[in-house]
């Protein structure tokens, strides 16, 4: 896992579009550096990379890197490449573990690359990038897309196509520093350099040796970018788990901050979570009418935290607090505190986004411990053990920016939860109309009622086996194959009391078409009860982590909502809503929606 340590900001180029371009004078101290590099060994990281400025100008490179080797760690930098260009210089690296590279190279004609560097420098640039390789580097060539180089991205694919060793990136242009002064000269539409960046990618799919493993994107919505979604890179997947700059004191996780997924535009996109989205400099000028949400096919509703370590809890005080509670990342680490032992989990979902993981984790505490060893959880009352924010954590000041301590309940809130809605649909008489009857799941709560003459039962569900299921365990049930907005069109007009949908509402492809449905096939005054499951993670031991990653399971859902976006989705649609039961930190992760058919 890597830190990324800014030593400075001081530089060697003079980018139009540079971040950092007002805070040259910003120098760290030799000291304070190699105090950061000593606090990245602490807290477990095997590599240190550092940037800037331009890290390779300061006099005390070779004394970090050799800091760096000799505390263990691998030694990387983000620079420019101009001072590697020096033989003897990257000898010397390469002796004290140098492993990575991320090295700047604006475009593949040289008189449009010093432009936007406003150096003379390409040549030297390309003396680095060819002393880089074969070297076993971890090398990463990155171009930031700008007006001044939007019309030549494919120059560069053909400079970098030899040099294996190189994966190619384009990053979109942050309206920052000299972008944001120089906004209208530096800074494209999005649409029209995600365009001219598709167009190299696709070119470099059939040109490059390596093809898509060897390109790369960032600062890009993914829906600009089809047949390439896979293809973005940022800090988490060149495995940077902290970062500080120069001015800060102790490291801080890397995030996405700086940009946003503008709503309702993204909010039911499948793309959302591996997603930067738009920065937000951008989106104040432009807004987000140039997004193309993605909002068909199918999703999962969980996520793992995967064990990292476990260690003997102290005696007295807290383990974050006392190493720093800065570190650890609130969503996406996880403290477990059971028999005098702290597991440590980490998430590395790209599948979420870090708002949803904050929300599941912070807001609504569905976090589980997976006690099974199956691939996936199919009786969450037994394979599932609630963990909930340890007592401990209450009085601490520090609560409410910590990843916070949990600590396993022994209560079944899933057996509990859904107990109180079966016993409450077995009372319902009359005619029932079931949406997703699934493989007879819910067949003892209608038995009664048909056996005892007050209940009619007819259920939809796209899948023959579930169907079939159930009409051996119902034998009077009346069921239609098929997708529910289309069966829905044949029954009768006024034809039932109750719609019922355990969950099914996520998993119906045109959630409102089946609601509108529904609004003429309930008679007025007639009830729909809604019931489902909202997003929740699961901590995970690795080997259970990849037995469920090499699963065949299926991804059912076609969206993640929650109570509060269900009803979103149905309001104004001829309902009532009478009853709203909403996920919390004292629930399991079901939800349950009550409706009353509106007089026509």
């Amino acid at each position: 896992m890597k830190a990324l340590i800014k030593v400075g900001y001081a530089c060697n180029e003079h980018c139009t579009f540079c971040h950092t371009q007002e805070l040259r004078e910003i120098q760290g101290t030799s000291a304070d550096v190699e105090r950061k590099i000593d606090r990245a060994k602490a807290l477990g990281h095997t590599m240190v990379v550092l940037s800037g400025g331009e890290p390779t100008i300061r006099p005390e490179l070779m004394h970090w890197a050799g800091r760096v080797a000799a505390a263990g760690m691998d030694f990387g930098l983000v620079t420019n490449g101009l001072v590697l260009a020096y033989a003897e210089v990257l000898e010397r690296l390469l002796a004290l573990r140098l492993r990575y590279v991320y090295m700047s190279l604006h475009c593949g004609v040289g008189e449009t690359h010093d432009r936007m560097v406003r150096a003379e420098s390409f040549a030297t640039a390309l003396r680095a990038l060819d002393n880089l390789q074969g070297r076993g580097l971890q090398l990463t060539v990155n171009c930031v897309v700008t007006r001044a180089n939007l019309r030549q991205l494919r120059s560069l694919v053909d400079v970098i196509a030899p040099r294996t060793d190189a994966v190619l990136k384009f990053s979109a242009v942050e309206p920052k520093g000299g972008a944001l002064r120089l906004h209208d000269l530096v800074v494209p539409r999005i649409s029209e350099s995600a365009a001219a960046v598709l167009d190299a990618l696709t070119y470099g799919r059939a040109v490059m040796p390596g093809g898509d493993a060897r390109l790369r994107h960032g600062g890009f919505p993914l829906c600009l970018l089809p047949g390439f979604e896979h293809s973005y890179d940022d800090l988490r997947t060149h495995a940077y788990w902290t970062m500080v700059e120069t001015d800060e004191a102790n490291f801080y996780p890397v995030d996405d901050r700086n940009k946003q997924h503008p709503s309702p535009t993204c909010d039911d996109c499948r793309l959302r979570g591996p997603c930067p989205g738009l920065f937000r400099a951008y989106h104040q000028r432009y807004g987000a009418d140039e997004l193309r949400p993605q909002t068909l096919g199918v999703r999962g509703n969980a996520f793992d935290w995967v064990l990292e370590a476990v260690d003997d809890a102290p005696s007295q005080g807290c383990p974050l607090r006392d190493d720093g509670v800065t570190p650890w990342e609130p969503a996406r680490h996880l403290f477990v505190r059971h028999q005098g032992r702290v597991a440590r989990y980490r998430a590395t979902t790209r599948d979420f986004h870090d708002d949803t993981l904050t929300r599941a984790k912070h807001e609504l505490g569905q976090i589980y411990l997976d006690a099974s060893r199956k691939p996936a959880p199919n009786d969450f009352a037994r394979d599932l053990v609630k963990l909930s924010r340890s007592e401990m954590c209450s009085p601490c000041p520090e609560r409410a920016h910590c990843t916070g301590m949990f600590e396993p309940e022994f209560s079944d809130v899933f057996e509990r939860d859904d107990a109180a809605v079966r016993t409450r649909l077995a009372a319902l008489a009359g005619d029932v109309l079931e949406i997703g009857c699934g493989y007879g799941r819910t067949t003892d709560v209608w038995r009664p009622g048909l056996e005892g003459g007050t209940l009619r039962y007819t259920a939809v569900d796209p899948d023959p086996e579930a169907i079939a299921a159930t009409q051996a365990a119902l034998p009077a049930a009346t069921l239609h194959c098929g997708e529910a907005e289309l069966v829905l069109t044949a029954l009768p007009t006024g034809g039932f009391d109750h719609a019922v949908a355990l969950h099914a509402w996520n998993h119906l492809g045109d959630a409102v078409a089946v609601i509108d449905a529904l609004a003429r096939v309930v008679r007025p005054g007639g009830e729909l009860w809604l019931v489902d499951d909202g997003v929740f993670g699961l901590a995970r031991t690795r080997a259970q982590h990849e037995l469920a990653q090499r699963s065949e399971a299926a991804l059912q859902h076609h969206r993640n909502d929650d109570a509060g976006r269900a009803h979103a989705r149905i309001a104004g649609r001829g309902w009532t809503l009478v009853e709203r039961h909403d996920v919390g930190p004292t629930t399991s992760n079901q939800w349950l929606l009550r409706y009353q058919r509106c007089p026509t």
